[in-house]
């Protein structure tokens, strides 16, 4: 049985319409969702990128899955709108706060930025106005192989005509150029209205051009491996990861003067198996060559 997803209901700060949206979604069957910031900067006005609400307090009991007996997942995802290179600062400490990392491009240079440079999960394709710029497969070729994703949402061709032909234009654009790889479908919705099934979505995919295998994934193992992507964006390629460790303060013996540090919870570096294997060869090579005999030089005949 196949996963549902939904990775973009728009975030507002009224909790009870987002609980209203979250177990909509989890009565059409999507098993996980993700609740998403828009963080807009302006040149004008600096604004401060949105710190996420923790899950907990929005929605303080999870529904349960319609055909299933677990509770839906909740992630957070933070969209940056590029309008200018600077408005997405790839060391910003405040990006750790989220689960998922997408940005939606205006420009054909910082399209190509997007695909090639920006460490992200998803790159938003607008769906609201014409697009100023062509995909061009280099740019789409270079995001698929390094693992982000396309995202379509289809919320917007919901509210107004207009924006349903921009949204079938650039969509079919972009299938033409991507071949139907890496790309997932979500709603962008902001009301529980706004949502539709997943396998309403999987014949909205073949409209968009998607076969049908393409579109179908695009609800479900695209949309995991993008939460795969994610998970390690943050370890290192999944090679090193930290967690929490509790430890207890030392204690000082009587008499002891000196001071002492101690950290309450300090973290450890797991290290993946075969990470490990290659750096216990390296050190076998060099305690080999430690305990080598050096070789011995001889002088030319007659010396």
């Amino acid at each position: 049985m196949s996963v549902f997803m939904d990775l973009n209901l728009v975030y507002s700060p009224d909790s009870s319409r987002l609980q209203r949206l979250v177990e909509t979604a989890a009565h059409l069957g999507y098993s996980t969702v993700a609740i998403n910031y828009v963080y807009e900067p302006t040149a004008k006005k600096k604004q401060d990128i949105p710190a996420p609400t923790p899950i907990k307090d929005l929605i303080p009991e999870l529904p349960i899955v319609q055909g299933r007996s677990r509770p839906i997942r909740v992630l957070n995802r933070l969209t940056v709108m590029m309008s200018d290179s600077s408005h997405f600062r790839a060391t910003a400490a405040e990006y750790r706060g989220f689960d998922l990392l997408a940005v939606q491009p205006t420009t054909e240079k910082l399209f190509h930025a997007a695909c090639m440079i920006c460490d992200v999960d998803i790159i938003c394709i607008s769906v609201t106005e014409k697009l100023p710029f062509f995909f061009k497969r280099a740019p789409v070729n270079g995001a698929t192989e390094r693992g982000v994703v396309f995202e379509v949402s289809y919320a917007a061709a919901l509210r107004d005509s207009t924006r349903r032909r921009y949204t079938i234009a650039n969509s079919t654009a972009l299938m033409e150029s991507c071949r139907g790889r890496n790309v997932i479908l979500s709603s962008a919705a902001e009301t529980p209205l706004e949502l539709r099934g997943p396998y309403d979505i999987t014949n909205l995919g073949v409209l968009f051009g998607l076969s049908d295998g393409d579109s179908k994934d695009a609800v479900s193992s695209s949309c995991r491996s993008v939460v795969l992507h994610a998970e390690t964006r943050k370890t290192a390629s999944g090679i090193i990861y930290t967690v929490q460790h509790p430890e207890a303060p030392p204690t000082k013996t009587p008499g002891d003067t000196a001071p002492r540090f101690c950290l309450q919870s300090p973290l450890l570096l797991e290290v993946h198996p075969d990470t490990l294997h290659h750096l216990w060869g390296l050190r076998e090579l060099t305690e080999t060559n430690r305990t080598t005999e050096p070789l011995r030089t001889t002088g030319a005949k007659g010396s």
